[in-house]
């Protein structure tokens, strides 16, 4: 059990932490008995732990997976559906409780968890309709008397290796597609995030899913590597669904071309942000604040890159520095917080060389910290060892600078000032990652020549929000390749088509 004697929280439902990983249906510790620290980055104390799991536990779970596919890829699809619709029921009765366990692992406001559980119920909610809209084929074809069905069916056992930014909000969109499909899924939360995944298997296992169908193995940082290869390599494993950085997902995609599994790579991004100077620049400034701030900047499809046209520049800077002086940097749990810690140290150190190398190349600041002490900014209160970084705004960004080129995943803002579509074009895509554009303009005849020449698997016009469970959502470049939600190109990443050949009798 934790090594935690008492929850600095409290939960509506005792029964719903969870803190050993889930294989077979049942509660587990790891075969060598190690466990390691959850830890609270809004105050840098642990206050829970999980089985170290490691390369010796993968076979139980995946076996375990295996063996509950045999059953699983015969249960009616509306059946599959009405498990999925427990499911995401069972979570809205839940969601305060995940919201404290999101807060409290991730350290974003709880407002933003609360929101994050919404927009992870969409997906189980989706895919329950996804589940009895799989259809296959019959064509008749050019040979004589011959006709040829496609038939759609369940890959088999599925990997979910899923980041800490959005714990309950990635199971459910790979889990929901997967347990849609017929597939069964063995899960392996972040380190810094297993409890909401915990959390969500037991909830799965209320909802009626069969034991197996669903696993979830828990590993330290310093497993992760040989625990994740193990998986990638199972030979029972038929499918790996990976998001996280570009560098660890070259890293995964090597291990699944080993056993030629199909692959799924939702990876870094780096996006421009364009404001044109016909545009509406107050839904601009309020779609960028929601879009940079959240989670403190931890997002892939964060706002990365401010590119705002020479014309309204100056009024653009002072509209977002002026929302982003009313932030109240936090404890996500403590009222009135609008945005909390970084969830890691490292998140933090990235954050201020990438501030520190802008400065020494010309960058100016205008609100935050920086070298010497420059700048001013929101400030931080209850924030005694948590990994509290101040919101950070630059000017005078040019294309040579870090953040130009790296993902910064951290409350800092780098504004590029720009003149003509032709130039912003060429800088938005001066990046070797393309996961999401947004653009802002009233000019339609510029959005339509944008949405073709932006290098994006995702483009929002005039809007800052562009995810959601209806939607495609995947990258291109080393963004990454595949598509997870929307409509049937999700699942079909957990089908595999069969292609049946029938000559019939030519005659009556």
């Amino acid at each position: 059990m934790s090594s935690a004697t008492e929850l600095p929280f409290t939960l509506n439902d005792p029964s719903l932490f969870k803190d050993q990983s889930h294989v077979n249906g049942h509660w587990v510790e790891a075969k060598s008995g190690k466990r390691f620290n959850v830890i609270d980055p809004g105050s840098d104390k642990t206050w829970a732990s999980c089985p170290d799991n490691g390369p010796e536990d993968v076979d139980a779970a995946v076996d375990a997976a295996h063996a509950a596919f045999q059953t699983y890829r015969t249960v009616n699809p509306r059946r599959r559906a009405q498990l999925l619709m427990a499911w995401h029921a069972l979570i809205d009765a839940h969601k305060e409780d995940l919201a404290t366990l999101i807060t409290f692992e991730s350290g974003k406001p709880l407002a933003e968890s609360r929101a994050e559980v919404a927009y992870a119920q969409g997906f189980a909610w989706w895919f329950a309709g996804e589940a009895e809209r799989i259809r296959g084929s019959l064509a008749v074809p050019s040979a004589p008397s011959r006709r040829v069905l496609v038939v759609k069916q369940p890959l088999g056992v599925a990997v979910a290796l899923v980041p800490w930014n959005f714990p309950a909000a990635m199971v459910l969109r790979k889990a929901a597609a997967a347990l849609a499909a017929g597939c069964t899924m063995v899960v392996k939360p972040s380190p810094e995030t297993p409890l909401t995944t915990l959390a969500l298997a037991e909830l799965a296992v209320r909802a009626g899913f069969p034991a197996g169908a669903l696993n979830v193995l828990t590993t330290s940082l310093a497993n992760t590597p040989p625990l994740s290869e193990a998986l990638c390599l199972h030979p029972r494993v038929a499918k790996v669904s990976f998001t996280g950085s570009t560098r660890v997902g070259r890293l995964v995609a090597g291990l699944c071309a080993r056993g030629l599994k199909r692959c799924t790579l939702e990876l870094g991004g780096n996006c421009p942000f364009v404001v044109f100077d016909d545009a509406d620049l107050e839904r601009a400034a309020e779609q960028f604040a929601a879009l940079k701030w959240r989670h403190a900047g931890q997002a892939c499809v964060a706002a990365n890159r401010l590119y705002v046209q020479a014309g309204v520049l100056e009024e653009f800077t002072r509209m977002v520095v002026e929302r982003t002086r009313g932030l109240v940097v936090g404890h996500g749990a403590e009222e009135g917080t609008t945005m909390g810690p970084v969830t890691t140290p490292a998140g933090v150190s990235k954050a201020e060389a990438q501030v520190a190398d802008a400065l020494r190349l010309g960058g100016r600041l205008v609100l935050g910290t920086g070298e010497g002490g420059l700048g001013e900014g929101a400030g931080v209160r209850g924030g005694a060892g948590g990994y509290f970084m101040k919101p950070t705004i630059l000017t005078g960004m040019t294309q040579d600078m870090l953040m130009s080129r790296e993902e910064t995943f951290a409350p800092v803002c780098g504004i590029y000032s720009f003149d003509t579509e032709e130039q912003v074009t060429r800088w938005a895509n001066d990046t070797s990652m393309g996961l999401a554009s947004y653009i802002f303009t009233k000019n339609m005849d510029r959005v339509f020549r944008l949405t073709e020449n932006l290098d994006a698997g995702m483009i929002g016009v005039n809007t800052g929000n562009s995810s959601a469970a209806e939607s495609p959502f995947g990258g291109m470049k080393e963004s990454g390749y595949g598509k997870e939600s929307g409509k049937d190109v999700a699942i079909e990443e957990y089908l595999v088509a069969k292609t049946v050949t029938v000559t019939l009798e030519d005659h009556f």
